[in-house]
């Protein structure tokens, strides 16, 4: 299945390279680019793209706003952050905005060609810093009502990085019954995203770094 992309960065230079490196797969569409947060806004609604990566500090509108936006007016449309900086409330905006994932601008075209189809796909990709520093500051609210254990389960697949046919097939029911369980467990656990989800699991020795999907190293291995 192809991919539609927008890339979006307030440096020409880096979308060139971006648009470059990933015309090296044939499941990759780049269906626009934006040079800042509000350019990103309007060019999602012209040309409805699948996954958006995202820089975080641009001019204008920064990629945190951006991605709220386009969150907000496009639920749909995932959003991977691609940034230079690793700072905990970078990280942590992008994720409270919506964001899939988050990577840092050293990473290799293959971890970031497999992090665009994952977010395709729904399932979080987490640079391994980003991961524990984000566990490290998650603030959970109290619990409206228990999960079943059901939706515990969905809860420990999905901060693996299942997507929701993968959460299926493993438990043996439908697409739709599995986003039900999401649904639920997230407004259970008052959270608004798959993402916060995974976090949540991580904090309360649901899911372990080590079981989470990091993107692989630039030997191909996955960390």
């Amino acid at each position: 299945m192809t991919v539609r992309v927008m890339l979006v960065d307030d440096h020409a230079v880096v979308r060139q390279g971006l648009r470059m490196f990933l015309a090296l797969d044939a499941d990759l569409e780049i269906v626009g680019e934006a040079a800042d947060g509000q350019q990103a806004v309007t060019m999602v609604a012209e040309t409805l793209p699948d996954v958006v990566v995202m820089d975080i500090m641009m001019p204008v509108m920064d990629g945190v706003a951006a991605t709220r936006e386009i969150k907000r007016l496009f639920p749909e449309v995932e959003v991977l952050a691609l940034t230079s900086a690793l700072e905990e409330h970078k990280i942590s905006g992008a994720i409270d905005a919506g964001a899939t994932g988050y990577l840092l601008k050293d990473a290799s075209v293959e971890t970031l060609i497999e992090a665009i189809h994952a977010a395709a796909r729904g399932e979080v990709r987490l640079h391994p810093e980003a991961a524990k520093r984000l566990v490290r500051e998650f603030r959970t609210r109290d619990m409206r009502e228990s999960l079943t254990p059901r939706e515990t389960l969905t809860l420990q697949l999905i901060a693996r990085g299942y997507a929701n046919r993968t959460i299926a097939q493993d438990l043996g029911v439908s697409e739709p019954t599995v986003k039900t369980h999401v649904s639920r467990l997230l407004s259970k656990l008052a959270l608004n995203s798959r993402t916060q989800a995974a976090l949540y699991a991580l904090k309360h020795g649901l899911a372990s770094l080590e079981t989470m999907p990091h993107p692989i190293d630039e030997a191909g291995h996955r960390g």
